[in-house]
């Protein structure tokens, strides 16, 4: 099969490698749509302390069943697949108490386990133990269930911070993330999205988002257009889906009383350091939240969120290619170029 190989960091080969053998506890599924997400760009570019390369990324993956292990019940050939990406063991302290995101031996699709840069893909038994595949309602799109995975992470972030009915929610950062969380906010209720970004093209790519108010963040001063927004009140729930620490020193500033900041998007690893003026959060007793990523469940609960049309994915697709061009598609996202790059092997 062709696969799109990372062989050492910085180099990606498009290659004939062999097709996965199916074990009695797996199956293999025909990768149908695998979207390109930031993280696959730091891993190209980076590596990541817990992958041993070569091996094949690509997480936000959707499929079809085409191999089964006689030993897997619930799933048969033919049945269309989303993958949740993060593996949980299922038996440490925090799978066993519902928090699988936090799991101690967290493993992952693209990163332990070979991923959806090629035509086919082994799901390990782990995951379908642990319900990381979920099948797909006939109303959704292989590129749309490629999507439930950023969908996922932006639900956890979003429950962390408690956003509800009627709630101002500002979202710093206008990627395919900071859009995602706009139109979930607004599904959840709330009364009023601001979006905040420094870079013209990307502000005007997010107007496709049901935020309220477009903010170009080098152009106007954030914090006196948000409080003039809130009647001096400022933000119920600040959302940084960037990584950037001046917008997380940001967020504390216009997060409102009692609200709820959640540092959304990570530092890089020499920068990761901020000033945290802690007066402001002890006299406005704010509460700061911070998120990783997803579970299982978090992923069901997407898929469920598209099937409905409470939130629209597929409009945030501007490029789609085939695989020999994974290359190129790591270009657009990085040039900040494309919302969501779909491969389709």
């Amino acid at each position: 099969m062709k696969a799109c190989v990372l062989e050492e960091i910085g180099k990606i080969v498009y290659k004939d490698i062999p097709v996965p053998i199916v074990k009695t506890d797996t199956f293999v599924m025909k990768v149908e749509a695998c979207a390109i997400c930031g993280t696959d760009i730091k891993v190209y570019h980076y590596g990541h302390r817990l992958m041993v390369l070569p091996r094949v990324t690509g997480h936000e993956v959707a499929g079809t069943i085409i191999e089964i292990g006689k030993d897997v019940k619930i799933f048969k050939k033919g049945d269309r697949i989303a993958v949740a990406p993060a593996v949980p063991c299922g038996e440490c302290y925090y799978c066993q108490r519902g928090f699988q995101g936090m799991c101690d031996n967290l493993t992952a699709i693209g990163f332990h386990y070979d991923g959806g840069f090629a035509e086919y893909m082994e799901v390990p038994a782990i995951a379908i133990k642990n319900g990381c595949a979920n099948k797909l309602p006939d109303n959704i799109s292989y590129e749309e269930a490629s999507l439930a995975e950023p969908l996922a992470c932006a639900i956890n972030g979003q429950e962390l911070s408690g956003v509800k009915s009627g709630d101002t929610v500002v979202i710093i950062g206008s990627g395919p993330l900071g859009c995602i969380h706009v139109d979930l906010a607004k599904a959840k209720g709330a009364s009023k999205v601001i979006i905040t970004e420094m870079s013209d093209l990307r502000l005007e790519m997010a107007k496709i988002s049901n935020a309220d108010i477009f903010i170009n963040s080098s152009k106007e001063d954030v914090i006196k257009r948000v409080l003039s927004e809130t009647n001096g009140r400022g933000a119920d729930v600040v959302i940084t889906a960037c990584a950037s620490g001046k917008a997380q020193e940001q967020a504390l500033q216009i997060v409102a009383k009692r609200g709820n900041v959640n540092f959304f998007g990570g530092l890089p690893k020499d920068k990761s350091v901020i000033n945290f003026d802690s007066n402001l959060l002890h006299y406005k007793e704010f509460s700061v939240v911070g998120t990783h990523g997803s579970s299982p469940k978090h992923n069901e609960i997407a898929i469920g969120l598209i099937a409905s049309g409470k939130i629209s994915v597929k409009k945030y697709i501007t490029h789609r290619i085939n695989l020999e061009r994974l290359l190129e598609g790591i270009n657009f996202v990085e040039k900040g170029e494309s919302l969501k790059v779909i491969v389709k092997p």
